[in-house]
């Protein structure tokens, strides 16, 4: 047994002729027919790439250049002298103002939008096929419209003479107002991102397994036992994909704030245009917020992946 050959290539002798032994020509076809498809999938790919580095790559490298640059006194922005002056200004009273304002109306968003989205998705999860495709087509119908018309739209319904006003009035409230107020900034929101929420969580649920739910039951646990522990745990890389989709977009937003909101409500969003468009022209500074926010964006996408998002 000692002196048995350890691989099979020992047990094949090479042909009279000299050629290799015939699996090792099946192994180097097989290479070959590896590398050729992998050749065909980057050529195929191809314009993805540029694309991706044309439209993304290349301006987010700028971004990051400019946020070491430095502004001058006549607030042109100078590119030889590069420093953290930008980033170090991450600590000022106003932007930590604006942040924690950002990350409380994201924060609140998030929760509303699923408070909402889980029912309504669990709902849709468990009707027929049909009913179930005109549900989802309800969904996704706002996307065939403009967001800044609509959002527009939610201004006329939110000012003093408009429908919600003028029911709060009836009801016994007096001098209400909703428009330029973080409610309105936060209703906005909610209306942009529920679908957001709502089709990750129908695409966990709809994968869920009920006959778990109905053994649960058997096992005599109530509903909201039967809830806790089989249907959220499962439901879970939903909640978590719906979440990120819409805190991250909401803690960044421009166009709600700005429509809905007052000079009380600024988020991050405005408060970087401002820097590149209004009368602040201080383009390193904006840069170094974008870049902050993009961190941040990276991590919440880690925590994502590494929290079952990629299960989905």
């Amino acid at each position: 047994m000692a002196n048995e050959p350890a691989t099979v290539e020992a047990l094949e002798p090479p042909d009279l002729d000299g050629k290799p032994p015939q699996h090792v020509a099946v192994a180097g076809l097989e290479h070959d027919a590896e590398k050729a498809e992998s050749r065909r999938g980057f050529l195929i790919g191809l314009p993805s790439y540029v694309y991706l580095v044309l439209f993304f790559a290349l301006p987010l490298a700028i971004v990051v250049v400019y946020s070491f640059a430095t502004r001058s006194a006549s607030g042109l922005t100078v590119l030889g002298d590069w420093n953290l002056r930008s980033y170090g200004r991450l600590t000022d009273d106003l932007v930590l103002l604006i942040t924690w304002r950002s990350f409380w109306i994201a924060t609140v968003t998030t929760v509303i939008c699923l408070v909402i989205a889980y029912p309504f998705a669990y709902y849709i999860a468990t009707r027929a096929p049909r009913v179930r495709a005109l549900l989802l087509v309800l969904v996704m119908i706002p996307f065939w419209s403009n967001f800044l018309v609509r959002t527009y739209a939610w201004r006329l319904l939110l000012s003093t003479d408009g429908p919600f006003v003028r029911i709060l009035e009836f009801i016994g409230f007096s001098d209400v107002r909703l428009l330029f107020t973080p409610t309105a900034v936060t209703l906005g929101l909610v209306y942009g991102y529920l679908p957001f929420m709502i089709l990750p969580l129908y695409a966990s649920l709809e994968r869920l397994d009920h006959s778990l739910v109905e053994a649960a039951r058997d096992l005599y646990a109530s509903g909201w036992e039967a809830f806790r522990r089989v249907t959220w745990p499962l439901s879970r890389p939903g909640v978590i994909a719906g979440s990120i989709l819409v805190f991250i977009p909401s803690f960044g937003a421009y166009v709600t704030p700005e429509i809905l909101g007052g000079t009380g409500t600024t988020m991050l969003g405005s408060y970087i245009q401002r820097q590149f468009v209004g009368t602040a022209s201080d383009w390193p500074f904006g840069s170094a917020l974008s870049v902050t926010i993009l961190f941040v964006m990276m991590i919440a996408a880690t925590f994502y992946f590494r929290s079952g998002g990629k299960d989905l």
